[in-house]
């Protein structure tokens, strides 16, 4: 901000604006006032000299000693000051001046000393004081002229010269004219006074109302704006310093309480955030324990469904042991085998064997299926899981007469735990077969897909740029079971949600918190009688590396 647009300067502006316009007007009429105090002590002083030259030669005119009156004009005439004495006869005939050369002339009735009588038709007898004077330039400057009348006396009538005071009663006309030339002096003196006094002052105003402005109202309101500016970027902690008691100090007490208010609230809010933070810390922990758990549960759910083909899938070749168990002891007892018992014996004990590390396989899987750990997030190739899901279920999908048909295409690794996807796909084919009670097919494609990148996977798998083609691991399952009414459709992931009379309404909701866990997508589309299809789509672990075969 520039300094003329600041506070400081349009206060400054405005109190000196008003003071100069206040001494202004001051000085203007206190100019006004002493010139015309000049000039009327000027009038009044010549005033007083033309009485004085009247009476001077009142007593000569009275003796009828012309001679003598002039004399004595003449000489008052070259005081200092006086320019010029005149005497007119009432028709304007010059009968003394101190300049001889216009002497017996006759002035202009219209001229400056005759029009104050004869502008009217009729001469005026009597004039006021201010009717008498005259200003006029002269050659060295303004002249004051001021005219006297001189009237008819009895005297004058009684010595011979002069007719009655009936019958004439002005004689003539005084006309002394005096130099302004001293008074124009003193007026400029007094002029160019008032102004330096008037200059000084404003200057001397200006500074000192600069000082008090600066002082009381510039320096508190930049403290102010600090302020602010330092509270906006958080100090919370700063403080205005309050040196007055008038309304900017008020203001700063305020602004200072403000800010210890702010300082309160922001120290209560980061205490709420913090404790916040903590409890969103408890929450997604337990969010996460319960996940797990129901993950668990679900598993041990899934678990307890295959129990039963599991067993029945156990018994047969537990029973083939037991039969060529019993058939090796009941031969041992006999006696001793010759070679062909030996043989006979050797292809008996191959075949217990491998029933044996049949059940040891299926008992090995089901055990990894069932055991709990940490999830552990590996490239894992798609397909294998879901060939191991399969073979968990083989023995129930052989039971309920479902065709397993695969259509495996090569797809490329995805970034997972092994363990919850192959969860995942157990719960997809156990809801497959509970769909398909009197059999059916089950079909099981898997292949890669390209989609403009719309975030999927981006955490675990970033692209560089959104928008960017994303490479896709998916795998769909297609079964023709009874499907799924469209008023279920939208509620299939709602943890607890079931149309199964035994039903625990968690399988989708468990495939669905794997899925998105995993950063994939899960879609469903089912049509009454015909079946449904569920498809699982997984983001590349690496974008660039060829499919897998």
């Amino acid at each position: 901000m520039r300094w003329f647009e600041s506070l400081e300067a349009k206060l400054l502006a405005a109190v000196c604006g008003v003071a100069l316009v206040s001494i202004a007007v001051f000085a203007w009429v206190n100019i006004r006032y002493e010139r015309a105090d000049r000039v009327d002590l000027m009038i009044r002083e010549a005033s007083q000299f033309s009485d004085t030259v009247k009476r001077s030669t009142h007593y000569a005119m009275l003796q009828n000693r012309w001679e003598d009156a002039f004399h004595i004009m003449n000489t008052i005439g070259k005081q200092e000051g006086v320019a010029k004495v005149r005497v007119f006869s009432k028709e304007g005939l010059i009968l003394f001046s101190t300049d001889q050369t216009e002497v017996k002339r006759v002035v202009d009735k219209q001229a400056e000393a005759c029009y104050a009588c004869h502008a009217a038709e009729r001469p005026l007898e009597r004039l006021d004081l201010p009717e008498r004077t005259r200003i006029f330039p002269g050659p060295g400057g303004r002249v004051l002229g001021m005219i006297t009348p001189i009237y008819n006396e009895r005297g004058c009538a009684g010595s011979g010269c002069h007719p009655s005071p009936e019958a004439k009663r002005v004689l003539g006309v005084l006309d002394i004219t005096m130099s302004l030339a001293k008074v124009d002096e003193e007026i400029r003196g007094i002029t160019q006074r008032t102004l330096a006094f008037a200059g000084t002052t404003i200057l001397l105003l200006a500074m000192i109302l600069a000082g008090i402005v600066r002082r009381g109202v510039a320096r508190p309101v930049r403290e102010l704006v600090e302020g602010t500016r330092r509270v906006a970027h958080g100090e919370l902690t700063h403080r205005i310093p309050v040196r007055t008691v008038d309304e900017i100090g008020v203001l700063a007490a305020s602004f200072n309480r403000m800010t210890e208010a702010l300082g309160k609230a922001q120290g209560d809010l980061d205490a709420l955030v913090a404790t916040l933070e903590q409890r969103v810390e408890e929450r997604t922990r337990e969010l996460r324990e319960a996940q797990a758990q129901l993950i668990q549960t679900e598993k041990l759910a899934s678990l307890g469904k295959l129990s039963a083909s599991i067993a029945h899938e156990i018994n047969n070749p537990l029973s083939g042991i037991l039969t060529y168990a019993k058939l090796l002891s009941r031969k041992l007892r006999l006696g001793p085998p010759d070679a062909e018992g030996v043989h006979t014996a050797l292809q008996q004990l191959a075949v217990v064997e491998r029933e044996t590390q049949r059940c040891v396989s299926i008992v090995r899987n089901l055990l990894d299926f069932a055991r709990p750990r940490e999830p552990s997030f590996q490239p894992v190739d798609l397909r294998k899981a879901v060939d191991e899901a399969l073979s968990l279920l083989a023995n129930r999908l052989g039971i309920q007469n479902v065709e397993v048909t695969r259509e495996f295409q090569p797809i490329p690794t995805v970034r997972a735990d092994f363990g919850q996807l192959r969860q995942a796909i157990v719960n997809i084919l156990m809801n497959a077969c509970e769909a398909m009670p009197k059999g059916g097919t089950l079909r099981v494609v898997t292949q890669e897909v390209s989609r403009p990148g719309d975030g999927i996977g981006q955490t675990l798998s970033p692209t560089g740029k959104t928008g960017s083609p994303v490479r896709f691991a998916e795998v769909a399952f297609s079964d023709t079971g009874q499907g799924i009414a469209p008023e279920h459709l939208s509620k299939i992931f709602d943890p607890f949600f079931t149309t199964k009379e035994k039903g625990t309404g968690l399988g989708l909701s468990v495939v669905y918190g794997i899925v998105e866990k995993h950063g994939g997508r899960i879609s469903v589309d089912s049509r009454v009688g015909q079946g449904t299809t569920v498809t699982l789509r997984f983001p590349a672990a690496d974008p660039g590396a060829p499919g897998a075969t």
